[in-house]
């Protein structure tokens, strides 16, 4: 099991594509996550990453990219939507994408065949797949690597537009990963329920539909106040559903 797993992850897959979200939005999605697990979920996840926490370990996929033996795992932290189009109706990288991913680590969670070191790797890379699915711009529409070659600065300082909603806005606010929990999740039961609803698919498919406003820059002194202003809301949604779905991943592997 071990070689195969192995073989598949390390070996099968190869891009050039950065990370999603940063330090902060990572462990804000696993924060979120933690805290809509079952119980049964979170005592049996908990045995398994020991003293680390979902918030901890999210960002795991992301330290590994110095390893020049997990190259190929970099192409698991994106996909390509054409505007217009559907995954489905998409032709799917034979080198594997983040939808691709997720279904694959889901997968391998559910054998109940691995060990604690896989099984704690495995969990991480969901944390941090999920969370990447969750940052628009990494549903490319196969022009721009998913906002990449959007050159722009951003208070002052060469930027670009993919970095703007990875780690940018979020820096900018100065908020700790636990305090912007705090302000992201409150979701009540019932939309906790519809959140959890659909798929993989369906989910990435709902970063096509923000893209159009994520394009809209706007012109003149002081651009990044009000951009800023207009995509907060958007950014705030998208890591709670980002946690929220990945707990209920956990939960149906766990619970």
């Amino acid at each position: 099991m071990k070689s195969l797993i192995s073989l598949f992850v390390f070996s099968c897959l190869f891009t050039i594509q950065v990370g999603a979200w940063g330090l902060t939005g990572h462990r804000v999605v696993g924060e979120v996550a933690s805290n809509h697990l079952s119980e049964r979920a979170a005592k049996r996840i908990n045995a398994i990453i020991g003293n680390e926490s979902l918030a901890v370990v999210s960002n795991w996929m992301d330290e590994i990219k110095s390893d020049p033996t997990r190259d190929s795992l970099k192409a698991w932290h994106y996909a390509t939507i054409p505007k217009g189009k559907t995954y489905a109706e998409t032709n799917v990288s034979p080198k594997g994408d983040v939808i691709a991913g997720i279904h694959f680590v889901v997968q391998q969670l559910k054998t109940g065949k691995l060990n604690q070191e896989e099984e704690r790797n495995f969990i991480a890379m969901l944390a941090h797949l999920v969370g990447d699915l969750h940052q628009p711009l990494h549903v490319g529409n196969g022009k721009d690597r998913g906002g990449n070659k959007v050159y722009l600065n951003w208070f002052g300082r060469s930027s670009n537009l993919h970095q703007i909603w990875d780690s940018k806005m979020i820096d900018s606010k100065a908020y700790s990963y636990t305090e912007l929990t705090a302000i992201v999740d409150h979701a009540n039961e019932e939309e906790v329920g519809l959140l959890q609803m659909g798929t993989v698919e369906k989910w990435a498919q709902e970063n096509v539909s923000l893209r159009e406003s994520i394009y809209d820059v706007p012109e003149g002194k002081y651009w990044e106040y009000r951009y800023q202003y207009a995509q907060w809301d958007t950014v705030k949604n998208q890591l709670k559903k980002g946690g929220i779905r990945l707990a209920g991943l956990l939960n149906e592997i766990y619970g």
